[in-house]
C-alpha cells in the first residue's frame, strides 16, 4: 500500500513519505507512486521545484520496507526520477539505507539537528547498489565509512562532509527547504534546468544507476502503445500503424 502524500505550494510540489508509524519506510507501491508523481510534476509547467520529506520529525525514511522491498531505482533522482527541475530533501530523524541515497541524489538538502544517517545493509545482507552513488557526491573515504562500517552520522557531520547544505533546528527542516524552493522559483527556469542537466552529465553514475536508466528506457518500449499495436497487427496479419507512443 502506498504511503505518499503530494501537496502543492505555489510553484513547489511537496512529496511526503506519510507512514510515520513505521518510520516512513518505502514500499514498492510508494516507490512506484513517487516515480509516477514526479513524471506529472516534470510535465507541469507551473511547478518549478520539488521537495521530498517525511511525515513527522522522527524519521525522513527508514529505507526499504523489508516486508515489501521496492525497486529502489524507481524513486531515485537521476534514475527512476527524471527531471531537470531542482529537488530539495528536507530531512529529520532517522535517515536509513535508501534514505541516504535519496538525500545525496537530490540537488540540495537540509537536515534537522536530530537527524541520524545510517546505512546498515551490510549488517542485513541486502543491497541494490544505489548507495554507491554517494561516492560521487561526498569524499570517497567518508562514503566508504558510511557503507562499510555502518556507523551513524549526525547532521553536523553530514554538513561538514558535504552531504547536506544546512543544519536546521528540529522541526524547521521543511520550512527552510521551502524557503530555498521559493528562491529557486524566482530564478530563470531555463537557466536553472540547464545548470542541473549539465551537472547531471558530469557526475559519474554508479553501475546501479546506469542499469536503472537502461531499464527505464526498455520499460518505456515494453509498456508502449506501439508494442500493443504491433502484437495486434501480427495476430491480424496486417501492417501495424505505429504512433511512436
Amino acid at each position: 500500500m502506498s504511503k505518499l502524500r503530494i501537496d502543492k505550494r505555489g510553484a513547489t510540489t511537496i512529496f511526503t513519505f506519510d507512514n510515520a508509524a513505521k518510520r516512513n519506510v518505502i514500499s514498492q507501491a510508494t516507490a512506484i507512486d513517487l516515480q509516477r508523481a514526479f513524471a506529472e510534476f516534470d510535465a507541469d509547467p507551473g511547478q518549478r521545484v520539488a521537495v521530498i520529506t517525511g511525515a513527522g520529525n522522527d524519521a525522513f525514511t527508514a529505507g526499504a520496507d523489508l516486508n515489501d522491498i521496492p525497486e529502489f531505482w524507481r524513486c531515485t533522482p537521476g534514475a527512476g526520477i527524471v527531471t531537470d527541475k531542482p529537488i530539495i530533501a528536507a530531512v529529520a530523524g532517522w535517515c536509513i539505507g535508501g534514505g541516504i541515497t535519496l538525500t545525496a541524489t537530490c540537488d540540495l538538502a537540509v537536515a534537522a539537528e536530530n537527524t541520524r544517517f545510517s546505512y546498515p545493509e551490510a549488517k542485513i545482507g541486502l543491497t541494490q547498489g544505489f548507495i554507491t552513488a554517494i561516492a560521487a557526491r561526498i569524499p570517497q573515504k567518508i562514503a566508504m565509512e558510511v557503507m562499510l562500517l555502518g556507523r551513524q552520522m549526525n547532521a553536523q557531520r553530514a554538513y561538514d562532509v558535504g552531504l547536506i547544505n544546512q543544519v536546521t533546528p528540529d522541526g524547521q527542516q521543511l520550512e527552510v527547504a521551502l524557503a530555498m524552493a521559493d528562491e529557486i522559483a524566482d530564478m530563470a527556469p531555463l537557466v536553472i534546468r540547464t545548470i542541473k542537466r549539465f551537472v547531471g552529465e558530469i557526475i559519474p553514475a554508479s553501475p546501479s544507476e546506469q542499469y536503472a536508466r537502461t531499464l527505464q528506457q526498455l520499460e518505456a518500449i515494453r509498456t508502449s502503445d506501439d508494442l500493443q499495436e504491433g502484437q495486434r497487427a501480427f495476430k491480424e496479419k496486417r501492417t501495424p500503424r505505429f504512433t511512436g507512443r
